[in-house]
């Protein structure tokens, strides 16, 4: 089956685009964003989290969760990060690609925009994040991609490859600390090779951890279906918030995975890019957080 995208009304907002292979579905809508409000197998859970109170809604005067998939930008700012996606995308479909672009945003000079490509049989996709600066002068931002996890999954990063202190003397990647970063919180688990972090909807303080690896994933466990995204960071370029290429979030409403561009300077009407790579998988059972375990469940699906 080709990809179909077909416009319909979904969460109260009567401008939604379904992006569908007939084996996995998205759904993006027109009203606010740009932004990515579903994405599961057809007829399955969405692994996205959306907050009820604030679907259907556009408008606000202030930046609202909303949930799903967005586009920011980092450093953050309480400013410029927070600028509204509160009114209405530009949607255009061209063939199996769907691109939606926000309005240039008064707070920032910004202008948004996300181009999805979905693979015609399997559950890959391709997600463009893209951002113009429409300012007389050039801006250095970097591009990030946070995806909200519905609730009570697992969130799993994996760090670039580990070794011997007798074969390699210098470091490998920095691991970023937040102020409100506790390291005895129980959500969190430390392993040789992966950061996990257990999603808790009882626990409402926040917590934050980032890394780099220059082969970037992250992967969220929910049930027995796994979604996943990958990006190939540039161990030649700067990165924010210390060096991250991944970051991940979690408080009692959701669960974040985040990737990160380089800083770069971009020139008036010029554009920012940043892509992720997404599939989601089924029929995965993980029953204990060792190595052992991901290495043989997740490895492969990472590839």
């Amino acid at each position: 089956m080709s990809v179909q995208i077909e416009k319909r009304e979904w969460g109260g907002w009567p401008n939604c685009y379904r992006i569908s292979n007939g084996e996995i579905e998205l759904i993006v809508t027109a009203d606010i964003g740009p932004r990515v409000m579903r994405c599961g197998f057809v007829g399955g859970q969405n692994f996205f989290r959306v907050f009820d109170d604030q679907l259907g809604k556009s408008g606000e005067a202030e930046w609202q969760l909303r949930g799903g998939h967005r586009i920011w930008l980092a450093p953050e700012d309480f400013q410029r990060t927070y600028a509204r996606d509160n009114d209405p995308a530009e949607v255009d479909v061209a063939g199996e690609v769907l691109t939606a672009t926000g309005p240039v945003e008064p707070e920032t000079g910004l202008q948004k925009q996300l181009v999805i490509r979905m693979a015609a049989k399997g559950t890959g996709v391709e997600i463009l994040h893209r951002m113009r600066n429409t300012l007389p002068f050039a801006i250095r931002i970097s591009a990030w991609g946070l995806t909200m996890m519905a609730p009570s999954g697992t969130g799993v990063t994996g760090f670039p490859p580990r070794g011997r202190h007798e074969d390699i003397l210098a470091p490998t990647n920095p691991l970023v600390m937040w102020a409100f970063t506790d390291l005895s919180d129980p959500r969190w688990k430390f392993l040789k090779k992966y950061l996990v972090l257990h999603h808790d909807p009882e626990n409402r303080d926040h917590t934050k951890l980032g890394h780099f690896n220059e082969k970037t994933w992250g992967a969220y466990v929910l049930g027995s279906e796994v979604f996943l995204k990958k990006y190939d960071a540039d161990p030649a370029r700067t990165y924010p918030d210390m060096g991250c290429s991944y970051e991940t979030f979690a408080s009692e409403g959701m669960l974040e995975l985040e990737t990160l561009g380089p800083l770069t300077d971009v020139e008036p009407e010029g554009w920012l890019e940043h892509t992720e790579r997404w599939s989601l998988h089924r029929g995965i059972e993980v029953t204990e957080w060792t190595d052992e375990a991901l290495d043989r469940i997740l490895l492969p699906l990472v590839g």
